[in-house]
């Protein structure tokens, strides 16, 4: 797996002070896409284990709230199969650290139903998940008011309590960043 870039102090991109990642690779292809150089699955670098211990290191401030999985795409099959034992030690590492993840995939109906993104690792990755913002950026749906997401048919998903509860339970994060915005 290559990816496009790391951000260590990341305010945008999930709850609080986070890290990063932005993977290489995407079959979506959204028009207007903000990241459109990591649709190429060889853009950037190699993600190598030096990489992930960096990514480590920067989680271990009190300050940082967790990792954030973007891109190109996370849920790219590829991609999973590299991001899934690279979850499992950022869970042990840091248990209390949320990690949030944006996938133009739907989680119902694409991650965990058979669809060309559920693969061997899909549910396994997802058990590793917090947040889940799901769903292809939609240009003609773009709103700047929406919390943690581009355009309104994307979800803020509670993957924890969706798994456990076996359906789609939105998070508090899905509402708009402010009431007042009509």
């Amino acid at each position: 797996m290559f990816y496009g870039n790391i951000k260590y102090h990341d305010i945008a991109n999930g709850e609080g002070v986070r890290t990063s990642l932005f993977v290489s690779g995407c079959t979506h292809h959204c028009k207007n896409c903000f990241n459109p150089e990591t649709w190429d699955f060889n853009y950037g670098k190699p993600f190598t284990q030096e990489v992930e211990d960096q990514i480590l290191q920067s989680l271990k401030p009190d300050f940082i709230n967790g990792l954030t999985l973007l891109g190109g795409e996370p849920m790219e099959p590829a991609n999973q199969k590299v991001l899934l034992p690279f979850l499992k030690r950022v869970k042990k590492a840091y248990p209390d650290k949320t990690i949030w993840c944006y996938s133009g995939y739907l989680f119902d109906s694409e991650l965990l139903a058979p669809s060309r993104a559920h693969c061997a690792w899909t549910r396994e990755l997802l058990s590793y998940i917090d947040i889940l913002v799901d769903g292809e950026f939609v240009d003609e749906l773009k709103d700047i008011t929406l919390r943690f997401k581009g355009s309104s048919n994307q979800r803020v998903i509670d993957v924890q309590r969706s798994l456990k509860e076996n359906k789609v339970v939105l998070s508090e994060y899905n509402e708009k960043r402010n009431k007042s915005f009509k």
